[in-house]
């Protein structure tokens, strides 16, 4: 019987769990390049590692650490990799955080090309007019994956060809790390039968048709307003009420020194449906005049994150916000201290209007909004609270009077 294989990932729904940040030395300087752990290569590490806590909480025998998605282990699973597969992976010792246990950072040195098209239910490949020519030819999107096991050889941890995020170990991996009862471990099977009909390929691609269309039409627009860096910002876990299943967030730096992040996906073609639609026919935009250094560790994606999961989760929002401007809180944590209320909250007020970003744009299946999203201070939070409507009008004015209009920063003078 062929071996079976499974895609191992970090269990982000432990209750309470702990989240790490990237690797740094000891001196507290990052890595270089963190991405070089998933490359599915042999590293050279000639210093000590230690990984910071990105937020405090219950450990776990199984994490993935940081934007590099490093994978990082208890000793006892560190003493299954080596027992069970001595030849397919390094392992250099890290201190996590206070924590007084061992901890292992993992990288599998094996890359094998297995990938099964045809029986994955979704594969994309990056193309030449992507503007990557460093990634032409190698995956840009898998879902569904299926591998063919016939292609592995003896090898029993690796990474995936042209698809390196996927980490892959065997049913035996698996079995012992079950017999051991580690915690923080996810697994998807990759190999067996295609989990997907005839029927259900066909909707899939006139889908693929409908959202590569979508797709084009929001870079256009996005390409028009700065320069758009190449990598979408994607959660690990993908799915939640987007109308794609699909979360993604775009980084633009404006012609004035501006960065302005941008939801894409909002207006995706609704799952699976083979019939045109603008999904929820909006996306969000928050632009920033602060300098943000590692873009991906500041402040502005991850109150955008949440505040698009909100209005993506919630259809009286986006009723609201088609009919005009709309003020709501997310959660604080992780974000500035001076944006956060006392209830460890942060405000935000959607749909201010701006003259240097369009009010709307068009793509093949009809018209989207952009709506802008303004991060508040506390004294304003509280201002809105106060006086509802005729407050969120009031401030909007006087947003536009000092010149600041939709631009969130998180340390100016408020206007209240």
């Amino acid at each position: 019987m062929p071996m079976r294989y499974f895609d191992l990932s970090d269990d982000v729904y432990v209750p309470g769990r702990w989240h790490l940040s990237d690797p740094t030395d000891e001196s507290g300087r990052e890595v270089d390049n963190p991405w070089m752990f998933r490359r599915g290569e042999p590293v050279r590490i000639d210093e000590s590692l230690r990984i910071p806590f990105q937020h405090p909480g219950r450990p776990l025998d199984f994490s993935m650490a940081g934007v590099g998605a490093t994978p990082v282990v208890h000793a006892r699973v560190a003493s299954i990799l080596t027992r069970l597969a001595p030849n397919d992976v390094q392992l250099f010792p890290v201190t996590v955080g206070s924590e007084s246990e061992p901890y292992f950072l993992v990288n599998a040195v094996r890359t094998i090309r297995c990938i099964d098209d045809e029986s994955s239910e979704e594969v994309r490949y990056w193309k030449p007019e992507d503007g990557r020519p460093d990634k032409v030819g190698r995956y840009r999107v898998v879902y569904g994956m299926r591998i063919d096991p016939t292609k592995v050889g003896d090898a029993k941890v690796f990474r995936t060809w042209g698809w390196s995020i996927a980490l892959i170990v065997s049913e035996d991996i698996k079995a012992a790390l079950e017999r051991e009862g580690i915690t923080g471990t996810r697994f998807e099977e990759v190999t067996g039968p295609s989990a997907i009909s005839p029927e259900e390929r066909e909707r899939d691609r006139k889908f693929r048709e409908l959202w590569d269309q979508a797709h084009a039409a929001r870079e256009a627009v996005w390409s028009g307003l700065g320069k758009v860096e190449a990598e979408d910002f994607i959660p690990l876990v993908v799915g939640g009420d987007w109308p794609s299943k699909r979360q993604a967030w775009r980084v633009i730096h404006r012609p004035d020194g501006h960065t302005l992040l941008v939801t894409d996906g909002l207006s995706d073609p609704l799952y699976l449906r083979p019939e045109p639609s603008v999904g929820f026919g909006l996306e969000l935009a928050l632009e920033t005049n602060e300098p943000l250094g590692d873009i991906a560790k500041s402040w502005p994606p991850l109150l955008l994150e949440r505040v698009s999961n909100e209005v993506a989760s919630h259809p009286h929002l986006r009723e609201r916000l088609m009919t005009g401007s709309l003020s709501m809180e997310v959660s604080g944590k992780g974000l500035p201290e001076p944006l956060v209320t006392k209830e460890g909250r942060v405000g935000v007020l959607l749909g201010v209007e701006t003259r240097t970003l369009p009010h709307h744009f068009t793509v093949p299946s009809g018209q989207v909004r952009l709506f802008t999203v303004k991060a508040l201070m506390p004294a304003k939070v509280a201002y809105l609270v106060e006086h509802g409507k005729t407050g969120r009008d009031e401030l909007v004015r006087r947003f536009n009077q000092d010149g600041l209009t939709h631009v969130s920063r998180s340390w100016r003078r408020s206007v209240v």
